[in-house]
């Protein structure tokens, strides 16, 4: 993939990505899913959202690629785990996809173009291997338009030192989708926005640990650290502006996500 991922593989970045489902993260799709229908799902990462969809399509297919041989293992794991038989992994590039035109009825993306420095090279990908009257499916956050109660000046460091990392990517992926989708040639194109929201205790607790951990541990912190962008001590105090965000019984955590649908 023609991208930096600055997340990278570490067990506190899969447990976020295993957190994910079809329904908490592509919603906006499942209406349209049929029994039968072959479906690409790009970046699929742990594939707990790729063995949901593949539910949804009873009698199809669906192929997820990755380009980390770890999550592929991962993501073959959870199929066999779940039962879900009709799953394909196989490793591969977006920006190079080895299936032919016309391969797939729906083409899935899901916090994949804001990693990639040519995001409408990658749809114009994504779309050649779409049928005539297929579907693309993307979705992306925005870390611009987070938002957080209590205010936390450790929380606004953090968001800063991710842009930061990203700047040669686009972080605020969420918002450009829309025209990113245009201008990669599809003209049948439907916007919305989507939400996660952590305020319940164990979803609080549950976000700001991963995030905490992340920030010192991931290759979030490797980059920060080989880049110069901050020092150990300082990622540390990330990590505890996370927890001291969770410790309050009003906390609200609220990650904006652009989503667009489009007819090939």
């Amino acid at each position: 993939m023609s991208g930096n991922y600055v997340h990278g593989h570490h067990p506190s970045v899969l447990r976020s990505h295993t957190w994910r489902t079809a329904e908490n993260s592509a919603g906006y799709l499942l209406p349209h899913l049929r029994p039968g229908m072959d479906v690409l799902d790009v970046g699929c990462g742990p594939g707990t959202i790729t063995a949901d969809l593949a539910t949804r399509v009873p009698g199809g297919r669906v192929v997820g690629i990755d380009t980390s041989d770890e999550v592929l293992d991962k993501a073959a794991d959870l199929a066999v785990a779940q039962g879900v038989e009709n799953v394909e992994l196989e490793k591969a590039d977006v920006m190079a996809l080895p299936y032919s035109a016309g391969a797939f009825d729906v083409v899935h993306a899901h916090q994949v173009l804001q990693h990639l420095q040519d995001p409408v090279g990658a749809v114009r990908e994504m779309r050649r291997v779409l049928r005539p009257g297929g579907i693309l499916a993307v979705r992306d956050a925005d870390y611009g338009g987070m938002r957080w109660f209590p205010d936390s000046d450790g929380l606004e460091r953090w968001r800063d030192l991710y842009l930061t990392l990203t700047s040669h990517h686009y972080p605020d992926a969420g918002r450009r989708l829309s025209s990113w989708v245009q201008e990669a040639g599809f003209t049948d194109t439907t916007a919305t926005a989507g939400t996660w929201c952590f305020s319940e205790p164990e979803d609080r607790d549950w976000w700001s640990h991963t995030w905490a951990e992340r920030v010192q541990h991931s290759s979030y912190a490797r980059h920060a650290l080989d880049g110069g962008h901050a020092t150990q001590e300082q990622l540390a105090e990330l990590a505890q502006a996370w927890n001291d965000w969770a410790a309050h019984d009003d906390a609200w955590f609220v990650v904006v996500h652009g989503e667009v649908l489009a007819r090939r």
